[in-house]
């Protein structure tokens, strides 16, 4: 498995969000990360990408322990796509690219041709190829956020990670970028894992659900999900109501 959960509790101050939950996350696949928000989507997130630590329990990354792992082992396995975008002035989308290959390169970030073969296949991954010389300011949302993407590719690590990366997209964008996300669990061999609040988009693309139940955590097919029940108990206080039948949610109050 490409990511293990094993007894996992995490705590924000004195509120347990999650208590004692384990979960098997495989290579080649996609899950999507669905929960309300405030109950930890971000902060497991950013514990399975070894930026914070969990109250108890272990991670596994590529059946090695993330504890064991060093900041070079660690930047090799998992990389992590936050939901900030990067609007630097004058910051070429190749080089913002480019800075995926840290973990790579010599003690003063000179990259080799391999380096730089790397970055541009990333960039024609997620289209951009035509954008390389771009100033990141002038990307849409869009497009900023496949160069993010393509910066997680460049590190070439086995294991991606985003936090709502279709924020503030617009809904053809949305399907266009979680399509994209499919593309790379099932023809790069990565596994995916990203938040999310795109319900319906999740359950029609997603290969599996990953859905926090405070203080649970439950995960299972996409289909098996949309079967089970959790996602009705979830948005059945929200003003929404989840259809399993279609996959899809509408508003119950105006």
């Amino acid at each position: 498995m490409s990511i293990s959960l094993n007894n996992i509790t995490l705590s924000y101050g004195p509120r347990i969000l999650l208590e004692r939950v384990s979960a098997e996350i495989p290579a080649r696949s996609l899950t999507a990360f669905i929960g309300r928000n405030g109950t930890g989507k971000s902060s497991l997130l950013r514990v399975i990408a070894g930026l914070n630590r969990a109250a108890d329990g272990e991670i596994r990354l590529c059946n090695r322990p993330l504890a064991s792992l060093s900041p070079q082992q660690l930047a090799t396995t998992v990389s992590f796509v936050a939901t900030d975008k990067v609007r630097i002035a004058n910051l070429a989308c190749e080089d913002m690219v480019a800075l995926g290959r840290a973990p790579y390169t010599n003690w003063i970030g000179r990259m080799q041709q391999s380096d730089r073969a790397i970055v541009h296949r990333a960039l024609e991954i997620v289209g951009l190829s035509g954008f390389a010389r771009k100033s990141m300011e002038t990307l849409s949302d869009g497009e900023c956020q496949r160069a993010m993407i393509a910066r997680a590719l460049a590190q070439d690590t086995p294991v991606i990670l985003l936090d709502e990366p279709t924020a503030f997209l617009d809904l053809p964008n949305r399907y266009a970028l979680v399509s994209l996300l499919s593309r790379l669990a099932h023809e790069e061999g990565k596994c995916v894992l990203f938040s999310t609040h795109d319900l319906d988009i999740a359950l029609s693309l997603c290969d599996s659900i990953l859905t926090i139940d405070t203080p649970a955590l439950h995960h299972s097919p996409a289909a098996e999900m949309a079967a089970s029940g959790v996602l009705e108990r979830l948005f059945s206080d929200s003003g929404v109501a989840f259809d399993p039948t279609s996959g899809r949610i509408r508003a119950t109050k105006a």
